[in-house]
């Protein structure tokens, strides 16, 4: 008989909540997490705002002591170990001190980049001459298995443990390569999901290409605005989402509370064929993944009650919703609700997966649909395909059973992942 595999721990950093208890807050009340950011601004970047998680001194703490803060410069792996951490204590779960590893756990921690901030630190002692004052961490900081290394550390894993990146699929990918192993029958749990840094060396590229947002630097939170006609290109933004996801027997024997049940779903690419580039998604790749992911999952089309989309407010917008309408063979009034985070954080690149996810089971657990803040001016393109209804612009408080959320990355990369509401 099959494995049924289930969420039982969640936790997260994002731009607009910090931990799960202030983030379900702003996700049901529409709390953007986009601020002016001043080091932008003095860079001269033309979009001058971001979706930067807070962190203080007192978070920190929780987390982490002096020793090992001393020489830390890693934002990214900072957000991955809260987040991480959180989902593990969230799920009931004892910090590992034995002496032996706990075989039966382990990590796929997803990360875009690592460190890159104190590549920058490093770069400058070496070229001043200063190689052996780099300090002992510096590899452990910079190496982009940094952020599931630290974690199978502090929690003592002796599964996998290891650090996927596929843009900005990281994190939908690192949930569905947890879900795998564990329907395998290769672990008991598995802590999934991604982290991205913050800051101006992350985001300088994207700036660079024209694809953020240059006309809301004095009204921030209006700047991010998927599916709307003022549209003008995506928010910056960084954080960190973590699942512990888990075989359900074991689950049930040790009784854990679950949030939410992972059916299946699938990870394609479009091999930067047809209308697929480094940068641009081959559509049809991007409806097999759809289909593929509910063929796999066992569910039909019309039973998906709500997609989280990826939807990064730009003019892939309404290409996205085209797509699904195709994959899903609804449109109009039929088509389900859908909606996208990062009208309240940004696009968090290779944490944005993870993030998503986390927003879509608190959907589903606690029964409510967030809104889509700054989409008042639907997109005519989207508009012709959907009705305006499946959009909401307000919280709508319903029981939902079956989520769809998918990621695409640069690269002409794909996940598809396919969650339900916990029943017995």
């Amino acid at each position: 008989m099959k494995r049924r595999v289930v969420i039982t721990g969640m936790g997260i950093v994002a731009p607009n909540g910090v931990g799960i208890p202030a983030f379900t807050h702003a996700i049901k009340n529409g709390t953007s997490g986009i601020r002016h950011d001043k080091q932008l601004e003095q860079l001269k970047f033309s979009c001058q705002i971001a979706g930067q998680p807070v962190i203080t001194e007192e978070i920190k703490s929780n987390y982490f002591t002096d020793l090992d803060l001393r020489g830390f410069n890693s934002t990214g792996i900072m957000y991955g170990i809260i987040a991480g951490m959180e989902a593990w204590v969230n799920a009931g779960l004892p910090i590992n001190n034995n002496e032996d590893p706990d075989w039966d756990s382990g990590t796929i921690f997803g990360s875009g980049t690592s460190g890159i901030d104190k590549f920058r630190e490093s770069i400058y002692k070496i070229d001043e001459l200063q190689t052996r004052r780099l300090g002992s961490t510096v590899v452990a900081q910079t190496m982009n298995s940094g952020i599931s290394a630290y974690l199978g550390g502090k929690l003592g894993l002796g599964n996998i443990v290891t650090t996927n990146s596929s843009a900005c699929a990281t994190g939908a990918e690192a949930i569905l390569m947890a879900y795998e192993r564990i329907l395998s029958g290769k672990a008991k749990r598995i802590l999934a999901g991604s982290t991205g840094d913050s800051g101006p060396y992350i985001w300088a590229g994207f700036d660079a290409m024209r694809v953020c947002t240059s006309k809301h630097n004095d009204s921030p939170e209006k700047g991010s605005r998927p599916m709307s006609a003022s549209a003008s290109g995506f928010v910056p933004g960084s954080g960190a989402g973590a699942l512990v996801i888990e075989d359900l027997e074991t689950a049930l024997q040790r009784g854990a509370t679950i949030y939410a049940e992972i059916l299946g779903g699938h990870v394609n690419s479009g091999g930067q064929r047809g209308s697929g580039t480094m940068t641009a998604p081959n559509s049809v790749a991007v409806q097999r993944c759809i289909t593929s992911a509910l063929e796999n999952a066992g569910v039909t089309p019309d039973a998906v009650d709500v997609i989280n989309g990826h939807l990064t407010a730009t003019t892939k917008d309404s290409l996205e919703i085209e797509n699904w309408t195709k994959a899903l063979g609804r449109s109009g009034v039929d088509f389900p609700y859908i909606n996208s985070i990062k009208s309240m954080t940004g696009h968090c690149l290779s944490a944005a997966g993870s993030i998503e996810s986390v927003a879509a089971v608190l959907q589903l657990h606690e029964g409510f649909i967030f809104s889509n803040i700054n989409c008042d001016d639907l997109n005519p393109e989207i508009a012709v395909l959907i009705d305006a209804s499946k959009i909401p612009t307000k919280i709508i408080n319903r029981e939902l059973n079956i989520i769809a959320k998918a990621s695409f990355g640069f690269g002409d990369v794909n996940a598809c992942i396919i969650f339900k509401k916990y029943n017995t």
